[in-house]
């Protein structure tokens, strides 16, 4: 289930969303009036949703999107008039007033696109660094000069130890230099 959070200049509009959204389903986070509150409940989550008004006590939708970790959406809930002078970078429009369903569909759509870009980045195989290419690189060689194997011998040598034991191919090439200095 995704965080959401409520931010609204009057705090009964807010609570009117929040208890919406209760009622269908979803957890809310928070239900805050300024951007401030908002940007605070944001350090103590990874990721969410924050469904917003223009206008806050002390800032606007383009501040607080700004100031947001990318790894939270932002939904603005304006007049149609409002959406249209909006800078929509970024931004998930809905115009007021708000029926029910499109609220709903609008998150389940928002939910889906963070789920997807989640699955993305953990689908993106993750970069080694100088050191550990050098670690693995300097096993390989040993590994050639001791037992006389090719580099893409050595390679698959080590792929499958690290396989078999369930370790990276970093531990791995650290365990073989463990193995074979002595």
């Amino acid at each position: 289930m995704v965080n959401i959070v409520v931010v609204f200049p009057k705090l009964d509009d807010a609570r009117n969303i929040r208890n919406l959204l209760l009622r269908n389903g979803y957890e809310v986070m928070g239900v805050c009036s300024t951007g401030a509150q908002v940007l605070q409940i944001a350090d103590r989550l990874d990721e969410g949703i924050i469904v917003c008004g223009y206008r806050f006590h002390d800032m606007i939708y383009s501040e607080l999107r700004e100031n947001l970790p990318s790894s939270f959406e932002l939904l603005l809930v304006a007049s149609p008039h409002v959406l249209e002078s909006c800078d929509m970078d970024n931004v998930v429009g809905l115009s007021l007033p708000i029926r029910i369903r499109d609220l709903i569909n609008t998150l389940e759509m928002m939910e889906g696109n963070m789920y997807r870009r989640r699955r993305k980045q953990r689908s993106r195989p993750k970069e080694r660094s100088e050191e550990e290419k050098k670690i693995i690189a300097d096993a390989k060689r040993l590994l050639m000069e001791r037992n006389h194997l090719t580099e893409e011998e050595a390679h698959r040598y080590m792929q499958k130890c690290s396989m078999d034991s369930g370790n990276n191919l970093v531990e791995t090439a650290k365990m073989v230099f463990a193995f074979m200095k002595y």
